[in-house]
């Protein structure tokens, strides 16, 4: 039987457009040590790392975790990193969830950082060009990519689809979801882009790749985020409120996008959602969840996952945003933080920061991004090419 998990520590740096000043490593410290000063413990006392760092172009290193594990000081102990795209600070959480579950430690620290913009093009003078070719190589080089499968194309088709079967997202619905993550990070001091803005400044700015328009999309972020993991054992002993991972699931949809049956859904987020809910025992999640935090890598993405994820059914997603549901105020708040529109994407960071945000929640430590009486909440991380993977948690306090 698998042990119990537990949030003992988070620790985050701002998420930010540039940090001209700290490399890779140096944030990752920062995120390291703010964790395990949140989680009362010493980096000697960690058993296990996993590292969530997604290209090994943005940070112009291959193999930049090992350099991170030497910088934190915990040479000689075991380490592992994954990366899966936008999903993979979530797929580092899930790994260092399985590492304490399965009994093989006891104390795992779950770190992600990215670096992105030193990715630099000096003749534009712009880091955009080398940022986008590095994640276009995560598409099928022979077939696909070729045919235009950008990273803004693996969450256009899936949404222009899903207009065409169900006549929704609207292009206004969009934009409420982008006004309101971005109102919602005004209250979050780590987020790149809190931002008044109004529907029609959403409507008017300009399209980037139909149906997005600039303030439908999440912007490059550079940022490391961090956990602490540990048992039930270590948890007892820390004698103050702890974040219980309470449910996990995991999906991988088909990567050739042809193979995938409707094309108007999140298959891995249906698949990962079915999985979390079982295992954490929830049977009518709208009722039984006090928020969520969605992987909004765009505004469409956040709407058809409140479908995925059983808040709607499907075609009904969009309504949600309309009648204020998932606002602060609504009965079933979507992303406190900002989500990734508004506190941004740090791309293997972010995954880790929503862990975290979800842990503050339930432990009521979220500030004034506090949603009242928090008991349970999910959290999503999807990505990879046409967001093919997708991990998902219940997160709940004592």
């Amino acid at each position: 039987m698998a042990r119990r998990v537990a949030i003992l520590g988070y620790g985050t740096t701002p998420f930010r457009a540039r940090w001209i000043d700290k490399s890779y490593y140096e944030l990752a410290f920062d995120a390291a040590k703010a964790a395990l000063k949140d989680a009362g413990l010493s980096h000697d006392q960690i058993e296990s790392a996993v590292y969530g760092i997604y290209n090994d172009l943005f940070q112009r290193q291959f193999m930049p975790d090992v350099y991170v594990h030497d910088y934190l000081g915990l040479g000689l102990k075991p380490s592992l990193r994954v990366t899966t795209g936008g999903a993979t600070g979530g797929a580092a959480v899930h790994t260092g969830f399985a590492q304490i579950a399965s009994g093989l430690y006891d104390i795992v620290l779950v770190l992600g950082v990215e670096k992105c913009s030193d990715a630099f093009n000096p003749e534009l003078k712009s880091s955009t060009p080398e940022v986008l070719k590095g994640i276009i190589y995560s598409a099928d080089m022979t077939f696909e990519a070729p045919l235009g499968l950008t990273p803004a194309a693996s969450y256009a088709l899936p949404t222009v689809a899903h207009m065409e079967k169900y006549g929704s997202p609207t292009e206004l619905q969009m934009a409420k979801v982008s006004v309101k993550n971005h109102k919602n990070a005004f209250k979050n001091p780590f987020a790149q882009r809190p931002e008044r803005i109004t529907v029609e400044d959403v409507l008017r700015s300009k399209k980037i790749c139909h149906p997005f328009k600039f303030y439908d999309n999440c912007l490059y972020s550079e940022g490391a985020s961090a956990l602490v993991l540990v048992s039930e054992k270590i948890a007892k002993k820390a004698k103050r409120p702890v974040a219980w991972i309470t449910g996990v699931g995991a999906s991988t949809d088909m990567a050739f996008t042809g193979n995938r049956p409707d094309y108007a859904e999140f298959g891995s987020s249906i698949a990962a959602g079915k999985a979390v809910y079982k295992m954490a025992k929830i049977r009518n999640p709208r009722k039984e969840l006090d928020f969520a935090e969605l992987h909004d890598a765009f505004t469409s993405a956040e709407i058809l996952s409140y479908e995925a994820f059983g808040f709607c059914k499907p075609g009904e997603g969009g309504t949600l945003i309309d009648d204020g549901v998932t606002e602060m105020e609504g009965d079933l708040p979507v992303n406190p933080s900002g989500g990734l529109i508004g506190c941004g994407h740090a791309v293997g960071a972010t995954g880790v920061m929503q862990m975290g945000e979800a842990a503050l929640q339930v432990t009521h430590r979220a500030g004034k991004r506090q949603v009242k009486g928090a008991k349970r909440g999910l959290v999503q991380g999807i990505g990879g090419p046409a967001t093919s993977w997708t991990f998902a948690f219940i997160v709940e306090g004592e």
